[in-house]
């Protein structure tokens, strides 16, 4: 089980990462593809993805603060799926393409990491 959180822990960081970058630093697409929020609150969402996505992965692999892991797993997976609520106000449809489907799976994916590390396998 531990390895399986590890693997998802990585995952999930690098997904978020590359996630966060993006509504940071190309936000004039995103702000183009999908106006429900204003430049302002993607670039908010942006850093507490990437900081969570450090999260995630830092503070129990150096054992330091470890108890922030499971917190940043439960901060993403309720940024997430409150996210694809607000997605799902512009499409519904089940296609690869549509950030509904990935929102609610990465959502499902760090609300099983979050649990994990917090009541199955804590990192300490």
């Amino acid at each position: 089980m531990n390895v399986l959180l590890w693997v998802l822990q990585a995952a999930l960081a690098f997904l978020y990462l590359a996630g966060g970058s993006y509504k940071v630093f190309k936000f004039d697409e995103l702000a183009n593809q999908l106006r429900a929020l204003p430049r302002g609150g993607w670039r908010v969402l942006g850093v507490l993805e990437m900081l969570c996505a450090i999260l995630l992965v830092v503070p129990a692999a150096t054992r330091w603060m470890p108890f922030l892991t499971p917190l940043a797993a439960g901060a993403l997976a309720l940024e997430t799926l409150a996210l694809a609520a607000l997605y799902a106000r512009y499409s519904r449809k089940l296609a690869a393409t549509n950030p509904l489907v990935w929102s609610i799976v990465m959502g499902l994916v760090a609300t099983f990491v979050a649990f994990g590390r917090y009541a199955l396998m804590p990192p300490a």
